[in-house]
């Protein structure tokens, strides 16, 4: 078992990823990386990226780090789950850039969705800190919801009328 991942251990492992990957790369925070960034949970069991380009260097000097920080990283995104609403990159906030490497973390909308979408209790937790800390406007992610609703049947594992009924719960502004 690894060391759970705090701001330290996250922000050591983007300094020393930053000084190594030979090449420009994006990568995108999701999940608890972004929450323990953000200051509402402390500390998670791994670090969930989306890299682009997703190039072989990159994961070997990921995989190196994740050894030598002792450091669970896996790559996880909400692309892996859901439709992405239009504009996601846009919405996916710097966190900052370490030599050629630009942190960022994954759109919060996008996030919200595909946490409402597994529906987990610490999902769901995560949904109302985004909300209550103006990261997710409910009412924009109920329109990304609906623009990537025709697209659900992508993705077999999700129930669409299931999905949209948590979306309406999970993003009630009463």
């Amino acid at each position: 078992m690894r060391d759970l991942a705090d701001s330290t251990r996250i922000e050591r492992f983007m300094g020393e990823l930053g000084r190594t990957v030979p090449v420009d790369v994006r990568i995108y925070f999701t999940g608890g990386a972004t929450a323990v960034l953000r200051g509402w949970r402390e500390p998670t069991i791994d670090v969930n990226v989306k890299l682009i380009p997703d190039r072989d260097e990159i994961l070997r000097e990921i995989s190196r780090l994740k050894e030598q920080l002792n450091l669970n990283v896996e790559l996880a995104a909400p692309s892996d789950f859901i439709p992405l609403p239009a504009g996601w990159e846009a919405r996916s906030p710097l966190i900052r850039r370490e030599g050629n490497v630009s942190f960022h973390h994954f759109d919060p909308i996008a996030q919200a969705l595909s946490k409402i979408e597994r529906g987990h209790d610490q999902d769901l937790q995560d949904v109302k800190e985004m909300i209550a800390r103006d990261l997710v406007d409910p009412e924009e992610a109920r329109a990304q919801f609906e623009a990537i609703e025709p697209e659900l049947y992508r993705f077999p594992a999700i129930d669409p009328t299931s999905f949209r009924d948590a979306v309406k719960r999970a993003l009630r502004t009463d």
